[in-house]
């Protein structure tokens, strides 16, 4: 399956509402690519096309083809080099079927003849099997230039990426090494011995890789390593490793950290975590998968947060943050299962529901926690990997995990949220 869509599209210079592809159906490196556009009735094209009976403009569903061709041609040779696809021309065109709300348009395109900065592909268009639009593409090949504004204070050893943009007054220290395609906004600083993985936004006012809030630290070549595609809002603080914690904080890919967020040294956050504004984290704090904490909260040093779980607004979590779980309060207390969010993150409802029998164990049985794990590793119909996942986080705890329930009023309270 082909990854990194989302940042090709980013090379095509296109978001919403003019992104016209949804799903990548098949995909033959540097030779075929299947798409699919599902045309909804809130597309905002059909408001005036046409009144009382809308379809789908022709020339947008050339459009869609191009972007699919741009797609392919961006996995290949070009993803390495910088560069960005534009349609050049359009040939023998000819739509055979029109195109309503409710139909899932089938987008093919075939590579043909190829050269350093050209490229033309044959391109098909289909609705439940029927053929509706037919062309060939003609496709240019541009390079993509570092772009760095002239009152940017940019040292002359740090490396910039390809494609990515330095906004006015902001500083590049000496060690930092920036990806392609990232952004990085006005009167933001990057410092230290930093690594921002490609497609990232930094903006304005944020601090990336300073030395750490730690008063043994003595100026040692600690890092930061951030991976793909992490969004860094206004005045959010990002600390490198100490020496006694490994030197290195570390991020992974697809993080979005709100105003005011700060990260302290060491800590591993990693991949689609969401952090409300001014979310606070101590020092050592690791951050599993699709974690969400909301705002204004804090999370004590060397507590882990698990994999999907939920901390409400203004929580104080000092132990260990169960997984899969709604926890909230001053100090935080488990609520229930996170079922909104693993719905939202696609979790088979076979999976949710055994998960709701594993807590069931362990907040209602009023067995004590030992107990309660060895009764869900006995109970055959919760066997899979993510309750073995929840009894592991739990066991391999250090600082104790938050299993006590929240009072009946701070329940209400949740609900009434």
């Amino acid at each position: 399956m082909l990854s990194d869509i989302p940042q090709a599209l980013d090379r095509l210079c296109h978001r919403y509402p003019s992104l016209l592809v949804d799903v990548i159906a098949e995909y033959e490196p540097g030779r075929r690519l299947v798409a699919v556009k599902n045309v909804t009735v809130n597309e905002e094209f059909f408001q005036g096309h046409f009144p009382g009976r809308p379809l789908m403009p022709g020339v947008l569903i050339l459009e869609s083809l191009s972007q699919v061709a741009a797609i392919l041609l961006l996995q290949g040779t070009a993803a390495q080099s910088g560069q960005r696809v534009y349609l050049r021309g359009v040939n023998d065109a000819k739509f055979r079927k029109q195109v309503f709300p409710g139909d899932r348009l089938r987008l093919e395109i075939t590579l043909g003849r190829r050269r350093t900065t050209l490229a033309r592909a044959q391109a098909t268009a289909y609705v439940g099997g029927q053929l509706v639009a037919e062309c060939q593409l003609l496709l240019g090949l541009v390079p993509v230039q570092t772009e760095i504004h002239p009152t940017a204070l940019v040292h002359p050893t740090a490396q910039i990426g390809e494609g990515s943009r330095i906004g006015p007054h902001a500083t590049i220290g000496a060690h930092v090494k920036i990806g392609s395609h990232c952004r990085v906004g006005a009167s933001a600083v990057v410092d230290g011995w930093t690594e921002v993985g490609e497609g990232s936004e930094i903006y304005p006012f944020a601090s990336i890789g300073l030395a750490p809030q730690d008063l043994k630290y003595r100026g040692e070549r600690t890092r930061l390593v951030i991976g793909k595609r992490n969004i860094f809002r206004e005045f959010v603080t990002i600390h490198r490793g100490t020496d006694g914690g490994g030197g290195v904080t570390q991020i992974g890919d697809r993080n979005v950290f709100m105003a005011y967020v700060h990260v302290a040294h060491d800590c591993r956050i990693g991949h689609d975590t969401i952090f409300g504004n001014m979310a606070t984290l101590g020092g050592h704090v690791t951050v599993e998968d699709f974690a969400n904490i909301s705002a204004g909260c804090g999370v004590h040093q060397f507590c882990r947060v698990g994999r999907h779980a939920f901390i409400g607004g203004y929580s104080v979590v000092t132990k260990d943050a169960v997984p899969y779980a709604r926890t909230v309060g001053n100090r935080a207390r488990i609520y229930d299962l996170n079922s909104i969010g693993l719905v939202r993150r696609g979790l088979p409802p076979d999976t949710i529901a055994k998960l709701k029998g594993a807590f069931r164990y362990l907040l209602q049985s009023r067995l004590n926690t030992t107990s309660a794990l060895r009764q869900i590793e006995l109970d055959r119909s919760l066997a899979c990997s993510e309750v073995r996942y929840l009894v592991d986080f739990i066991r391999t705890s250090e600082r104790g995990v938050i299993l006590r329930r929240a009072s009946r009023r701070t329940g209400e309270v949740l609900a009434d949220e």
